[in-house]
């Protein structure tokens, strides 16, 4: 096994037809990229390849020579077109051999359950000769793993829940033996109100490549997250241990982060902007009521999928059609026909009508076109009016959410309610802090 991956790069190779019809979304390559990006390896390339044997084999080449470590996910299954030990040993140039534990687990594994195992199920048993076999506790197909000229490869079943646990169990901490000794910290940084360009324009050369810590920075739903990377390599200040070291560096970058771009951070680590907003308004022994249209829902949700969300969330009307504003909130007729359905002023009025109705310290209120029909010049697909109304006065925004062109019209649709939902959060959060 090689002695260190310091300063390594990685390569994820995801192989299966079902990923490259569009019938699965491969997870599996940014849940792994998230990871190794967590303990300083960075992902330099990915590739995705169907279940072809010579495909498969030309893809690991292609990823080892991008880079020091390669993770391969999916083909470990028994049937016929799961051909992926079978191009690992190509690729090594060794053959396929039985190993006997392995045999037994499967078996095990289905006479556990009252099963026989079918006979296809022994090709999984089969290992590349000098590689060393990866335990499955979840299901029947062995991880690989092997080192070929100073490269590790590490190979794992397609199925996110058999791969995530293998990969927590026993890729990582492989990984962290081999990092030769560095303390790797991460701390990150969440925000929201603005895009990736302008956070990097923001940071400057914070985010220069070759620094340390090294800042990096994902994207999901408007949701923003920064990496602050800080690897010790050597102890400049003998009192300090590397962990130490390296915590300070990720400690002071994350105070220098958040003076730099205020009240755009609204938490760390993993919380949500509703996990964020619902801390604020328990603390403040506030509640929220929410009245949705284009969002249908996902407000709410983001909102009840917290623990104790009981405790300040009060009421939700999901008032999709017209006649559900006017009858259920109490939103004037005249206000919408004079207006219309979209606008800012039916928005206010939900919001309005919300809090009133609940008794809330809060309302919010959501309207807009969330598509991918029913949008005009005047008002597109996308346009979205959100208002927050309390006590001390009504604010109400106009935002127009846009997805790549080149995703699908349901994406587009899910992409512009999340963000709208998340974005009613955020404008609740910024009032919580004044």
């Amino acid at each position: 096994m090689a002695k260190e991956i310091k300063n390594k790069k990685a390569s994820i190779v995801s192989i299966g037809n079902e990923i490259l019809s569009g019938q699965t979304i491969d997870t599996n390559a940014s849940w792994l990229g998230g990871k190794l990006l967590s303990i300083g390896i960075p992902v330099v390339s990915s590739y995705t390849v169907g279940d072809c044997l010579d495909a498969i084999v030309r893809s690991l080449k292609l990823a080892s020579d991008d880079a020091e470590l390669v993770l391969i996910t999916g083909g470990l299954g028994p049937t016929d077109d799961d051909l992926t030990r079978q191009a690992f040993a190509k690729f090594l140039g060794t053959e396929l051999l039985l190993q006997n534990e392995l045999l037994q687990k499967i078996q095990d594994f289905f006479a556990k359950r009252n099963l026989q195992m079918p006979a296809k199920n022994k090709i999984q048993a089969y290992i590349p000769a000098g590689a060393k076999a990866l335990i499955n506790n979840l299901g029947t197909a062995p991880g690989i793993m092997a080192e070929v000229s100073g490269r590790l490869f590490f190979v794992m079943p397609g199925v996110p829940s058999e791969m995530k646990q293998m990969f927590e169990e026993l890729v990582l901490p492989e990984l962290l033996q081999l990092l030769d000794g560095r303390a790797v910290v991460v701390k990150k940084l969440r925000c929201f109100g603005t895009g990736e360009s302008n956070i990097a324009e923001m940071l400057g050369s914070l985010m220069n490549r070759g620094r340390n810590p090294q800042i990096n920075c994902t994207a999901s739903y408007g949701v923003i997250t920064l990496h602050i990377i800080a690897t010790a390599e050597d102890r400049d200040n003998p009192a300090l241990s590397e962990v130490e070291g390296a915590q300070r560096m990720a400690e002071k970058d994350e105070k220098l982060l958040t003076e730099l771009l205020g009240e755009l951070v609204y938490g760390t680590g993993r919380q949500t902007l509703a996990e964020v907003v619902g801390e604020k308004l328990a603390q403040q022994n506030k509640t929220l009521a929410v009245a949705e249209s284009c969002t249908g829902g996902t407000l709410a949700k983001l909102l009840t999928d917290i623990p104790g969300a009981s405790g300040y969330f009060t009421h939700g009307w999901i008032t999709y059609s017209n006649a559900a504003k006017i009858s259920e909130l109490g939103v004037p007729a005249d206000l919408i026909e004079n207006y219309g359905a979209v606008s800012e002023q039916t928005a206010a009025a939900m919001a309005r009508c919300a809090r009133k109705k609940a008794v809330s310290a809060f309302g919010i209120g959501v309207t807009g076109i969330a598509g991918p029909s029913g949008g005009s010049e005047q008002k597109p697909v996308g346009l979205v009016y959100i208002c927050v109304d309390s006590a001390n006065g009504c604010e109400t925004k106009r935002f127009i959410f846009s997805h790549a062109s080149n995703r699908a019209k349901r994406r587009d649709r899910d992409f512009i309610r999340l963000q709208a939902a998340q974005t009613a959060l955020n404008m609740l959060r910024l009032k919580l802090q004044i």
